[in-house]
């Protein structure tokens, strides 16, 4: 199946990157059975599976961090260097990963050619050679970015140019995207998408990873998919249905229970306000908010719509008590369960086991008056979390850092629920998951507010909002738009988050 014609601008151009019955098992896992695929220059082949599906034992062939146990892998026509030879390897491909891999402190130009001087010998860099060489790299692939400026002052964007052009500078003509858009406004997701374009007119291949399935239609002309390790589809993206797709990646379309909420749904039996906020006022580098006022009831899930910089996620964090306020109250009654924008700056311990994580908000009711931790309790709190969410792990003491992405993910919501809040903040929860488990999140989010839960959910997927009973848009640290019930005019909605209206 892979050897399947390019919808691209060349033809029969050879792949930029192959994959031939490759297979790697790790112990009595098998991570990858017999997969081929093939990326040619010029095009953007889609990868997409389920969290585990073997998408990143994959990559770490490509990238020659791991061999293939059975089978081979090609780059650019020719059999992949030695497993050592790092060099050839960067000048073959390169992966612009999910988490930054920029550092900090380096200006741009520093980050481009990291590890890699620029100069007339190995003992000293030539920097005004290596700046001018940095911004010719930009100017060449269109990137609009002052080489001198240093990394921590990029947003998430123009960390991802600094990688994409990082990754160009060695000479690869074969680029893996492994969820470029996960932390990323819609303005961003365009501009990179024209990116990706301009790289496939200079013959770049580029292999596309992602769970938001309506950009695969958008940017790419190849799909294959993996399920448990193996390719089980594989074709022109025009000739795969989105339905296909999905069942192609779960073995059967996703269930929808407790996430649908009728339009029907009335406010009469929702209970007391469980948080509210009056004329709050936070200034912060990520968003500031101006003047909110805002209630949320018990049995009632209020979604927090905006882009990046509009000031919703901050008042998830407001109201967490991860920013200080500058003027206005907030007011919640009961605990709060929290749920972060970044599950691996501030979700969970990844060397601690799931049940530590699960029951980490939890430690004084299951700990005696001395301090002990009752081993009993922790680990029937941590069953119940498991069972609730479908995590997936070996034991209850397995790592969280070992855990899939999407079964991290469930960790931290679990690890929020598990404290029986009665108001539960979650911003951007199912991020970076697959299908099936963006399905399992969003229906513990549901039933907690069934449960009479007050749900603070802030979110610019359009696919959480399911769970919502009334939106408020944010532009600009203000509230411009409500809306009051479901189900809800997509249009409208796209319109106001963009603030192409502005009415409340």
């Amino acid at each position: 199946m892979s050897g399947l014609t390019s919808t691209g601008p060349a033809t029969n151009p050879v792949p930029v990157g192959e994959a031939q019955n490759v297979s790697k098992s790790f112990g009595e896992t098998k991570a990858l059975v017999d997969v081929s695929l093939d990326v040619k220059a010029g095009e953007c082949h889609a990868l997409v599976g389920r969290n585990g599906a073997g998408k990143s034992t994959l990559v770490a062939l490509f990238t020659g961090l791991n061999r293939p146990d059975t089978g081979a892998i090609r780059l650019a026509g020719e059999p992949a260097p030695a497993p050592a030879d790092r060099g050839a390897w960067l000048a073959r491909v390169a992966c612009v990963y999910q988490r930054s891999m920029v550092v900090p402190p380096l200006t741009v130009a520093e980050n481009v050619f990291l590890n890699r001087p620029v100069g007339d010998s190995r003992s000293f860099v030539n920097w005004r050679r290596l700046r001018a060489e940095a911004h010719e790299l930009m100017l060449e692939w269109g990137f609009d970015l002052d080489v001198d400026r240093e990394a921590s002052t990029l947003t998430v964007e123009q960390r991802q140019i600094v990688e994409i052009a990082r990754a160009l500078s060695t000479g690869a003509r074969f680029l893996i995207l492994d969820e470029p858009t996960a932390a990323l406004e819609k303005a961003a997701v365009d501009r990179l998408f024209d990116r990706v374009r301009r790289l496939r007119e200079g013959g770049v291949g580029v292999l596309y990873i992602s769970h938001h399935l309506e950009e695969i239609y958008e940017i790419c002309q190849r799909v294959s998919v993996l399920r448990d390790g193996e390719l089980v589809l594989a074709g022109s993206v025009s000739d795969v249905s989105q339905g296909a797709l999905i069942a192609a990646m779960v073995g059967s379309a996703p269930p929808r229970r407790a996430t649908e909420i009728e339009a029907t749904r009335k406010t009469a039996g929702l209970g007391d306000v469980a948080l509210e906020l009056k004329q709050l006022n936070v200034v912060s580098r990520t968003g500031s908010v101006y003047d909110l006022d805002l209630a949320v009831r018990a049995g009632e899930c209020v979604g927090l719509v905006g882009l990046q910089g509009s000031g919703s996620a901050t008042v998830g964090d407001a109201v967490a008590g991860l920013v200080k306020t500058r003027s206005g109250s907030i007011t919640a009654r009961g605990v709060i369960g929290y749920v972060p924008q970044d599950r691996h700056q501030r979700g969970f311990a990844p060397q601690l086991g799931v049940d530590e994580n699960l029951t980490h908000g939890v430690l004084a009711r299951i700990s005696s008056r001395l301090g002990i931790v009752s081993v009993r309790r922790r680990t029937d709190i941590a069953r119940r979390e498991v069972q609730r969410l479908h995590i997936v792990a070996r034991s209850l003491d397995q790592p969280v850092a070992s855990l899939s992405g999407g079964n991290q993910q469930k960790v931290v919501v679990g690890r929020a629920l598990a404290a029986e809040p009665s108001v539960l903040v979650a911003i951007n929860p199912t991020v970076g998951v697959d299908v099936a488990s963006k399905e399992a999140l969003l229906d513990a989010i549901a039933e907690a507010r069934d449960r009479g839960v007050a749900v603070l959910l802030v979110s610019d997927d359009f696919e959480d909002l399911r769970v919502c009973t009334r939106l408020l848009v944010m532009v600009r640290g203000r509230v411009t738009t409500r809306f009051d019930r479901p189900p809800w005019d997509r249009q409208r909605l796209i319109g106001a988050v963009e603030a192409l209206e502005v009415a409340v």
